[in-house]
């Protein structure tokens, strides 16, 4: 079926799921136990096969995001290129988001060994340095192209991916990566980064003037995933201090207190505004209510910070197992499967339609757990994402995997469009390959053999 643009998708969850936040979409566990079906999936070589082939395939579709001219770019079902990007601007642009994420992705090919992903990981630091680099004011802007196409805004999310890739970039071997970690954790340092708060400002303007008097759950989370794997890449224990605080404050002090379901949207003093874009549901990057992708995604990087600080803070781990339990319980559509975008503070679905990157979040999360904690609902879990996964997400014949489907799991779009990302998809194909550890790619890079 083709894709279909949705309506009014907030009334819609509310009227198909008025019982939703009294116990109508809890998860169910599955009958399947593997205490008593076998090994661990990922101990299973006919399955670490299968992910590495699922890898290998993610990075033949996505080697177009780089055009016949260089420039990175999304792409759409059949892997053509989607110059004004995802979600679509108004003119065609280069997004920093993009190739910071490219850069990432292909150094993890290059340290397994995949034939033309040191040509991708060498253009796209080029790319970052020669063209996202402001020269004059100094950071990194958010899109490049024409002059009207030009985007000069900095963000903490964006500068956040651009540390990520530099320091995947370091463990691959690429020296230029090294002046641009210097340059962007610079950057961060002085600009982004605020001491007091133990986590970063938002966003500024090209010649640094704040934008908004808003923080961000979102953006602090990809920094302090970038700041472990700096840490891992690096040495440098600084940055697992800093990603642990920004752990602290938002999943043990503001996630707990808010029995787990995390605000995501702040002002400046780090007030949380729980009303923030209720009229936005389908935002891409910051979505009113509770985004059920982030508790997954937290559950697995507050493990890797409590491998980054020294397995110490037992906290960390409590934290982790309670993250996954909220958001199996109150974001599985136990109809159709799959994760709802998010919910209400009442755990009612706000925007019923399932997303790619919540699923592939879940995956890595539960291999973790699964390694970490050992409980046997995490292998359970695991199987039935990758399941899900391969019956509605994983294009088979194409390659890649679809970014939407509507509550019923067919293709819908707005605001992803065509297979706009790599980055989630082949993470939760090469997460569960190797130990848990603060950085995917330092970790590839002690035991790239280990995948097999």
């Amino acid at each position: 079926m083709g894709p279909r643009v949705p309506g009014a998708r907030r009334a819609r969850a509310r009227a198909q799921h008025p019982a939703a936040g009294r116990g109508c979409r809890r998860a169910v566990t599955p009958a399947v136990d593997p205490t008593t079906a076998g090994s661990r999936w990922s101990d299973l070589a006919s399955h670490r096969s299968w992910l590495l082939g699922e890898s290998f395939r993610l990075l033949d579709f996505f080697r177009a995001t780089v055009g016949p001219d260089g420039c990175f770019v999304e792409l759409d079902d059949d892997g053509r290129a989607m110059p004004t990007g995802c979600p679509p601007a108004t003119e065609p642009r280069q997004s920093l988001l993009t190739v910071a994420r490219a850069v990432h992705c292909y150094a993890l090919g290059e340290l397994l060994g995949v034939p033309g992903s040191r040509t991708i990981v060498a253009r796209g630091l080029d790319v970052l340095w020669s063209e996202h680099r402001d020269r004059v004011h100094g950071g990194y802007v958010e899109a490049t192209g024409r002059p009207s196409a030009t985007v000069a805004t900095k963000s903490a999310y964006g500068h956040a991916f651009v540390l990520l890739a530099a320091s995947s970039g370091i463990v691959a071997g690429h020296d230029v990566a090294r002046q641009i970690y210097d340059d962007v954790l610079e950057v961060i340092g002085e600009r982004f980064w605020s001491d007091a708060d133990g986590a970063s400002r938002e966003a500024f303007s090209a010649d640094w003037d704040e934008l908004e008097d808003y923080r961000g759950a979102n953006s602090n989370m990809h920094l302090c995933e970038a700041f472990l794997a700096a840490s891992d890449a690096t040495g440098d224990a600084e940055l697992a201090g800093r990603a642990a605080r920004i752990a602290r404050l938002l999943i043990d002090d503001r996630a707990r207190a808010n029995s787990w379901l995390l605000p995501e949207h702040y002002d400046s003093s780090w007030r949380a505004d729980l009303e923030y874009n209720r009229d936005r549901p389908d935002h891409p990057f910051r979505p009113y209510g509770v985004t059920i992708g982030h508790l997954l995604e937290w559950s697995r990087l507050v493990l890797s910070t409590w491998i980054a600080t020294g397995r110490s803070d037992t906290w960390l781990v409590e934290a982790a197992a309670a993250l996954f339990d909220r958001a199996v319980t109150q974001g599985w559509d136990e109809v159709h499967g799959g994760f709802v975008y998010t919910i209400d503070w009442d755990g009612a679905p706000v925007n019923d339609d399932h997303y790619w990157w919540p699923v592939a979040e879940g995956i890595g999360a539960s291999a973790y757990l699964a390694t970490l904690v050992g409980a046997p609902t995490y292998e359970i879990w695991y199987r039935r994402l990758w399941d899900f996964a391969s019956d509605h997400l994983i294009d088979h014949g194409r390659g890649g995997w679809y970014a939407q489907l509507d509550a019923s799991n067919h293709r819908t779009v707005h605001p992803w469009y065509g297979k706009p990302d790599l980055y989630h998809a082949l993470q939760a194909c090469l997460l569960p390959l190797v130990p848990p550890a603060p950085g995917l790619a330092a970790q590839l890079g002690r035991d790239a053999r280990g995948v097999t």
